[in-house]
């Protein structure tokens, strides 16, 4: 079931906000190594993996991760309400999601010879499946940034394009991509496409 961008919550925003008071306490206990974390990652000092791995080993809860915890739940708190109070927020967000739903439903153009499934229980026949399908995805949003560039290269476009126009262009469709019948490879051929610009 899809959301209207005029309901007021969202089927899939109930339930993200704790019915439990959030632990305020524990994240100001916890505030100096939350940054200290936060910082590694950012930096690249430390994996996600190897600090999850610390936080989530058998005992008793760590209190850093405790702590994230209840900052995300303020955070999902603070987001709900500004969903719920904004109407354009609302409808920004439902665009976007209809552009990745759209884009979604090409996995079952684009990977048609499978039925939009991954067959089988051989791990090596389904992780080669879905290698190709990204790379064709990939191919395919490529050829397609370029074609938008090639247009908005025309000054013609590129003034008769608002600020509203601009931010929905996307690279995510396939209209333009031949699914059916006899495809010929020409690797000598190149697109009428300037690459260079």
């Amino acid at each position: 079931m899809k959301a209207d961008p005029g309901d007021p919550v969202p089927s899939c925003l109930t339930g993200m906000v704790t019915d439990k008071p959030i632990d305020w306490d524990i994240i100001a206990q916890q505030y100096d190594q939350m940054v200290k974390y936060a910082t590694a990652l950012r930096l690249g000092t430390a994996e996600a993996e190897q600090v999850l791995r610390r936080f989530t080993r058998g005992g008793p809860k760590h209190p850093t991760y405790k702590a994230i915890e209840e900052l995300g739940k303020a955070v999902k708190s603070v987001f709900v309400a500004e969903y719920i109070a904004s109407e354009h927020l609302r409808r920004e967000i439902h665009e976007g999601l209809q552009v990745v739903e759209n884009w979604n439903s090409a996995n079952t153009d684009l990977f048609y010879g499978s039925a939009g499934t991954i067959p089988g229980s051989d791990k090596e026949h389904q992780e080669v499946s879905m290698l190709s399908l990204h790379l064709l995805q990939s191919a395919l949003v490529f050829i397609n940034t370029l074609l938008i560039r090639s247009v908005l290269k025309d000054p013609a476009w590129r003034q008769r394009l608002t600020d509203a126009d601009k931010r929905g262009l996307s690279p995510l469709f396939w209209s333009n991509a031949n699914l059916y019948g006899t495809i010929d490879i020409d690797m000598g051929r190149r697109l009428h496409l300037d690459l260079a610009a």
